[in-house]
């Protein structure tokens, strides 16, 4: 049992589960979702939303995830991290959207915060792009936030 214990909170060492007679495979225990999947799962939810609510806008514009903002992007604010990026189309792509998960991650205080401020975020960005409203593109939103 000693072996099996949980050093500084590294979690259980050794097999959770018996092999399968069938497989002769232990069994995967289904854990909490790493913040990267969270964050990634959290976007798709987002995305597959405002699919229903406009989706002309939302299939004409590229959509990705970076870990946190590069140098290789000029930046119009000094004083803070940005949350997101959008990018105008051009002849040879199309428009963009990058959301930067460390700095999302950072501001919000919950899974359910991080949750409101992606989708809040990517509305955001979606309306500083294509002009329209918050509200016209999510009714459940208003500009206020």
């Amino acid at each position: 049992m000693g072996s099996r214990r949980d050093r500084h909170g590294r979690g259980v060492r050794g097999p959770m589960s018996l092999p399968n007679r069938y497989t002769r495979r232990a069994s995967p225990i289904k854990g909490r979702t790493s913040p990267a999947e969270f964050f990634l799962q959290v976007m798709d939810e987002s995305v597959r939303h405002l699919m229903t609510t406009c989706p002309e806008v939302i299939t004409a514009i590229d959509i990705g995830v970076e870990d946190v903002p590069t140098g290789a992007m000029s930046w119009d604010l000094v004083d803070r991290v940005p949350l997101a990026a959008a990018m105008e189309s051009s002849t040879t792509r199309p428009a963009r959207i990058v959301l930067f998960r460390r700095p999302l991650e950072r501001r919000a205080s919950s899974r359910a915060e991080l949750r409101e401020l992606v989708h809040y975020t990517l509305v955001e960005q979606l309306s500083g792009l294509t002009g329209r409203s918050m509200p016209d593109l999510d009714p459940n939103i208003d500009d206020q936030w």
